[in-house]
């Protein structure tokens, strides 16, 4: 497993060191290890978790801007954990609103010996950061719409929005809230992966 995550970081323009790339594998075997009872993810191989979970979230890490992260609807820490083990210079709250995904992340965090990363058991409407963050990441909210009206509070004042999607839809991109704007929009590749992915970045006017 080792080998194949080298190979398709190496088909990107990524650079993560070997050190990384062990706890990478790490997370994938204990998301493997607790998907059996805990049905955290739909992806059952842990090949395919290499491509669909982790390359599909690191490839997000170089259009970051800042030092504070929130990701918002994490689901088992997706894309925050794959993120914060390649950025350990930068700081994430992984959000969730269910209790057993937030165990799994906490229990990878003690496990891999994590120190910038906090798992928060809250719905996203109910939490309130003692400040605003640089970036709010999210690719489980389903429309554009539904993540800037819920998380429009989580922001610092030039903090951004990254929306992860799959194929862009042109309709869901015109009907944003008032008082928001696309800042910049990018194709995602990820080697294997059969399918579309694009980050939207998003700012509040």
């Amino acid at each position: 497993m080792a080998q194949r995550l080298t190979s398709l970081i190496n088909r990107t323009e990524l650079d993560v060191p070997a050190s990384q790339q062990q706890q990478l594998i790490e997370l994938v075997e204990l998301l493997d290890k607790w998907n059996k009872a805990y049905n955290l993810t739909s992806v059952r191989k842990p090949e395919d978790m290499l491509v669909r979970h982790i390359v599909d979230s690191i490839v997000v890490g170089p259009h970051l801007q800042g030092k504070r992260f929130i990701d918002v609807g994490t689901g088992p820490g997706l894309p925050g954990l794959p993120l914060a083990i390649c950025n350990p210079d930068k700081q994430f709250v992984l959000l969730d609103s269910l209790g057993k995904r937030i165990r799994f992340i906490r229990t990878v965090i003690h496990k891999l010996g994590l120190t910038n990363v906090v798992a928060v058991e809250s719905r996203v409407e109910a939490y309130q950061p003692e400040q605003g963050f640089d970036g709010v990441l999210s690719r489980a909210f389903a429309s554009l719409n539904d993540m800037l009206s819920w998380c429009h509070h989580l922001p610092a004042q030039d903090g951004l929005f990254y929306a992860l999607k799959g194929q862009l839809d042109e309709a869901e991109m015109g009907q944003m809230p008032e008082g928001f704007s696309i800042e910049d929009q990018h194709e995602l590749i990820v080697p294997e992966l059969n399918a579309q992915r694009h980050l939207v970045i998003v700012r509040a006017q």
